[in-house]
This record gives C-alpha cells, structure tokens and sequence, in this order.
C-alpha cells in the first residue's frame, strides 16, 4: 500500500506537469478570468490526484486531464456570469468629454500572460498554445455561448477530438455534439471579428508601427496617437463601462481624461493574448518614479491600431510579473 502510494506521489507530477500550460489556456477559454482559470487548474490536478489510482489509461495522460478540466470548468460556470467586454455590452458609442463611469460589480474579461498559457514566442514547434486561440476577440465571443457550447466548440476546434469523444465526456449524442458546434459556430461567426482583421501585417511594418505608438503615448502627442488608427478603430477600457469609436474620440479622450502630461508615461511590452500590448507607467507630477497605470491589448490591421482594450486591474501587473515601478 505503501509503495503504491510512493509509486503515485512519483508517477503523477511526472505524466500530468507537462500539461499545467495548455490547461490553464483552456479554462482562460472557458472562464475569460486568468484567476478563475488558475483556480481551476489547482481544481483539476486535485480531482485527478484522486482519481488516478482508477486511470486506466484508455486514454491519453492529456485528454484525461482535459475531460476533468472541462468538467471543473463546467461546474465553476453554473455560479458564474459571462464576463464582457464594455463593447459586449451593447453600451453606445460614448461622447469622451463624458465623466467615466466604472462599473466595479461587474467581472469584466481578463487578459493572459502568453507565457502562462505557453504561447510565448516564434517557433511553432515550441508553442503549446496556438495564438489565435487566446486573442481577446475570440475569448470575449467566447462568453456570449451557453458552458456547454462553449466547451463543445473548444474541444471540437481548438482542441480538435473527434465528435464521438466530446459526446462520450458531455454524456449526450454524437448529434447532440454536432448540433451544439453548429449553433455555437454560427453566434461565433456574429460576434467574431473576420481573420483578416486580426491578421498582423509583416515584422517590418509591425514594429515601425508599435515604435510609433510608444513614441506618441510617452510624449502624449494627440495628433500623431490620432495618426495611429484606423477611421473605425475602437477603445475601451474595463472597468469603465464606456467606449470609444474613431481616432477623433480616441485622441480628445486621451488628451482630456489621461491625467499624464508629455514625458509622463512609460510603455514596456507586456505579451499578452498573443497580440501586441504594453504595460503603461503613469506619474503625476512630473516627479517620482512611474507607477502601473493600464494594460493596452492592441489589435491592428492594415498597418494601423483597430482596437484598445486597455485594462485598469493593477493586480494584474503583480500577476503577470511586470515590474512594480519604473525609476525616473
């Protein structure tokens, strides 16, 4: 009994770690929270510490411990409610010399570190998770399905098991499955941006690009951050309930409501959802050190920005390991 349960202690940290990664990205997916997500995941490895003594291993160490993680997720979603964007909400346009309004009782999406869900760097061969599976656009669309479409669709075209698989783990029929996938595809395809419109252009043109939005951001030149976006871009910000449609919007809201002044804010890349983003510093004053401000999640096309969601939750500096100031 003894050696068997040595035998546990040894063998499951060593089969079931290598998948802690594409877990947390699959409860990210499912939960929109990078905290519920980590929660979950503990959840997970505890259900199937005790269970492993009855693993048989008719499958996969991996689809195993993704059955048991969509269950956690499943039955974490039955308390929860979706978590939105402010441009899920169906909220108006917002003029941006309106006061902001935050709505703090709302658990707004979060996003995720590229490093927590391995989807950190350039080669396809380390990559644990796909980058298009964890933008913001999608795991916001995400939120808009009922848990159970919302798992089929995952593991359906994210995780690609077979109908006959998601049928067996959500205890209904193979066309039970396939009716799911199709309703979830269809209300995806209503609120998912089009795959050109996340399309990042070439290295070259991206990098001038994010050069041209720090340079502009850190001396708070309205005119070149108006230069920066596209005529429909958008800007929101959680926990603020408002948002923000055109460059014009964009630059009067930054150039009223940012209480920085040129030289005052700090941009460092942040990686995170797989796109491009940047942690802000912010110091008021002109004096002192620089302070975490917001996380911007930038999505581009044809050369320009399209899409802000700049993120106001200063834990998550603290979470995702960015430094806690910024000498001057």
């Amino acid at each position: 009994m003894r050696e068997n349960q040595q035998l546990k202690e040894e063998e499951f940290p060593r089969l079931a770690d290598p998948y802690r990664r594409e877990l947390l990205a699959h409860c990210y997916r499912m939960l929109g929270s990078v905290h519920d997500a980590e929660d979950l995941v503990q959840e997970t490895y505890l259900r199937a510490w005790r269970a492993y003594d009855n693993f048989e291993g008719r499958s996969s160490m991996r689809t195993w411990l993704h059955r048991i993680a969509t269950n956690t997720c499943l039955d974490a979603l039955e308390s929860r409610k979706r978590r939105p964007l402010p441009t899920g909400l169906g909220s108006p346009n917002s003029d941006p010399s309106d006061v902001l309004a935050q709505r703090t009782e709302v658990d707004w999406l979060e996003p995720v570190q590229d490093a927590m869900v391995g989807a950190e760097g350039d080669d396809p061969a380390t990559i644990v998770t796909s980058k298009e599976s964890i933008r913001l656009a999608f795991v916001a669309a995400l939120q808009h399905l009922p848990p159970r479409q919302r798992a089929v669709l995952l593991l359906r075209d994210v995780m690609r098991w077979k109908a006959a698989e998601v049928a067996e783990l959500m205890e209904t029929s193979t066309a039970s499955v396939n009716s799911a996938l199709q309703r979830a595809r269809a209300q995806l395809k209503e609120v998912t941006p089009t795959e050109e419109s996340v399309s990042p252009p070439t290295t070259a043109e991206q990098r001038e690009l994010l050069e041209r939005y720090v340079v502009a951001f850190e001396r708070k030149d309205i005119a070149a951050i108006v230069d920066l976006f596209t005529s429909d871009a958008v800007w929101e910000m959680p926990p603020f309930l408002s948002w923000y449609q055109g460059p014009t919007d964009i630059g009067e809201l930054i150039r009223t409501s940012c209480p920085a002044g040129p030289g005052d804010m700090r941009l460092i890349p942040a990686e995170l959802n797989g796109q491009p983003s940047f942690a802000l510093y912010l110091r008021e004053g002109g004096n002192g050190p620089f302070q975490p401000w917001n996380l911007h999640v930038l999505s581009l096309r044809e050369g320009a920005v399209s899409h802000v969601v700049a993120f106001f939750d200063r834990a998550l500096f603290d979470k995702f390991g960015l430094p806690a100031e910024i000498p001057a």
